[in-house]
């Protein structure tokens, strides 16, 4: 346990930017070769018999359409580099890199359950709900902004999008995929807190708000 625990010298280098850099790179990248979208998305098929394994941590980098970039992005930028301004950027990349290996692997199982062995998974969503709730946990009695306007604290929206993600989960077809790699980000993050940092973010969510 002391080895897992074992923190980074601090140091910060702009992960989060990089990481959103290397995002946008592929994008562009994909828009000229859409070839690399069977190379680099997750698909089942791919992993199994012609062992891309890869795909278990690249498809995080991959977005269908602008939007979908964009929304992901931003969502890394406003609350990743916070996050690793304050954990430091090695600790926040290796957070970012096991959620995304995490993710990929919880989707994979979600595709194997459901027999979707012919569908891609692409994007970094659940690697985002893995950044929400470190956000939550770090900043407990912060606010976050639904729709720019609404703000709801950082802890009650996690757990207005677990129960969503949870309810989801029950859903069939490509809905379930997504909800359980969106819950997986969660669940991530959670079990990232408590085993890597010593964290229990009940606790801190707990003594935030007595």
């Amino acid at each position: 346990m002391k080895l897992l625990r074992r923190p980074f010298r601090y140091t910060f280098w702009n992960a989060a930017l990089t990481l959103v850099a290397i995002n946008v790179f592929i994008f562009i990248a994909l828009s000229n070769i859409p070839q690399l979208y069977a190379l680099l998305s997750l698909n089942i098929t791919a992993v199994i018999r012609g062992g891309a394994f890869w795909q278990l941590l690249t498809y995080a980098f991959v977005h269908n359409d602008i939007q979908h970039l964009i929304f992901n992005m931003l969502g890394i930028i406003f609350f990743g580099c916070t996050i690793e301004k304050t954990l430091g950027s090695k600790e926040f990349l290796l957070f970012y890199l096991l959620s995304c290996l995490f993710c990929g692997i919880a989707a994979f199982s979600a595709y194997w359950a459901s027999g979707s062995f012919h569908v891609f998974l692409m994007g970094a969503s659940g690697v985002l709900f893995s950044i929400l709730f470190a956000f939550a946990v770090i900043f407990p009695r912060s606010s976050i902004f639904v729709w720019f306007v609404v703000p709801v604290p950082a802890p009650l929206l996690i757990a207005v999008y677990a129960a969503i993600e949870l309810i989801g989960s029950f859903s069939r077809g490509m809905g379930l995929i997504s909800h359980s790699t969106h819950l997986a980000g969660f669940i991530f993050a959670f079990l990232y807190f408590i085993v890597r940092m010593g964290i229990n973010p009940i606790k801190v969510w707990r003594d935030a708000y007595r």
